[in-house]
């Protein structure tokens, strides 16, 4: 089974877009009700989806660096600088990651993008 994603409320349309049409499993937060959350219970919301989550937000990293030292589970973190990485770079790396067959994989880690 592929990963599928949980984009955080700051990833750009076309990024879920460039995934959807390549056939990847993506919610966004806003389709799921949750844009409004704050970074912790968003990261908890895609981890009771299994699913990992997609941000550019760095704030996002100090959650992710926590629960690593706390040994809290979370499902997996992809992050993106901003403008470090082109949108169709990002759409290349999230594809190839999306193709591994498990998120256990994932599990309570940090990817950086570009890979």
């Amino acid at each position: 089974m592929a990963i599928a994603f949980y984009m955080d409320q700051h990833v750009p349309r076309a990024i879920t877009t460039g995934l959807q049409v390549g056939g990847v499993d993506v919610i966004t937060a806003y389709e799921d009700g949750a844009s409004q959350l704050e970074d912790a219970a968003l990261l908890d919301r895609a981890t009771a989806l299994t699913r990992a989550l997609f941000t550019r937000d760095r704030d996002f990293l100090a959650e992710g660096t926590k629960r690593q030292r706390e040994g809290i589970y979370f499902a997996g973190m992809i992050y993106a600088h901003q403008l470090e990485v082109t949108i169709g770079r990002r759409i290349e790396d999230l594809d190839l990651i999306a193709a591994a067959d498990e998120l256990t994989g994932l599990a309570n880690q940090v990817v950086f993008l570009p890979l």
